[in-house]
């Protein structure tokens, strides 16, 4: 079955209503009014998980439209990414991060930010970015213009808006970590408000980074059907 361009953006469109247009306005409160906060998670949770699946769906059977022509250093860029990508994905992930959901009381701890928090302290959302980013340029056709867009634009604005709505709902606590961390990677350590602290990122943590890309490396051609390494 072929999908269509119009199906694949009216997915895309979706995919950032259902994470824009709910979690980030009054309807978010009034649903959890409705449903309490546990019905209202495992209901967003699932329309989230299908928005998803039916844009991977129309991705894959959407049709190849060249946009820009293929060039042989293009696979690097990706290659090269994909370790930093990981390295914030995963680390975001392992470390306790006031910014993740029911977790904002952290904010009230002593030194919230550390680790990739010194760094930034949306992690895991910079990590989608640079991954969506960087496979933008060796898939120069629109079906990808419009998969990898959406998922950039899902993660960038997304650490804007949960920075906000932090802000909003902890206004003290949440003055205080702004002024030691920043959404975008390095720049408190930039503006001499954070200091990288090399021995908080030692341990199993790079193992880990080098398995994982190493496992999806391996596995790519077999799950997505194409090599990631250059011809």
């Amino acid at each position: 079955m072929t999908g269509t361009l119009g199906g694949l953006a009216a997915a895309g469109a979706f995919l950032l209503l259902t994470h824009f247009g709910i979690s980030s306005t009054p309807l978010r409160a009034a649903l959890v009014a409705r449903l309490g906060e546990n019905r209202y998670r495992g209901l967003y949770a699932l329309i989230a998980a299908l928005a998803f699946v039916w844009l991977v769906w129309a991705y894959a059977t959407a049709p190849t439209v060249p946009v820009w022509s293929y060039e042989p250093w293009q696979p690097w860029i990706p290659l090269l990414a994909m370790p930093v990508a990981l390295l914030l994905i995963i680390a975001g992930e392992s470390t306790p991060n006031p910014t993740a959901v029911g977790r904002d009381t952290l904010l009230e701890s002593a030194d919230p930010a550390r680790g990739i928090l010194r760094v930034t302290r949306n992690p895991f959302l910079w990590g989608i970015a640079l991954w969506a980013l960087a496979h933008l340029v060796p898939n120069g056709d629109a079906a990808s213009v419009l998969l990898f867009g959406t998922m950039a634009v899902l993660a960038l604005a997304g650490s804007v808006l949960i920075d906000t709505k932090l802000a909003r709902r902890r206004p003290d606590a949440w003055a205080r970590y702004a002024a030691v961390t920043s959404n975008v990677p390095f720049a408190a350590i930039l503006a001499g408000r954070q200091r990288f602290v090399l021995a908080e990122f030692r341990g199993r943590l790079p193992v880990v980074v080098l398995v994982v890309y190493a496992v999806i490396l391996f596995l790519h051609r077999w799950v997505i059907g194409v090599s990631p390494l250059p011809p």
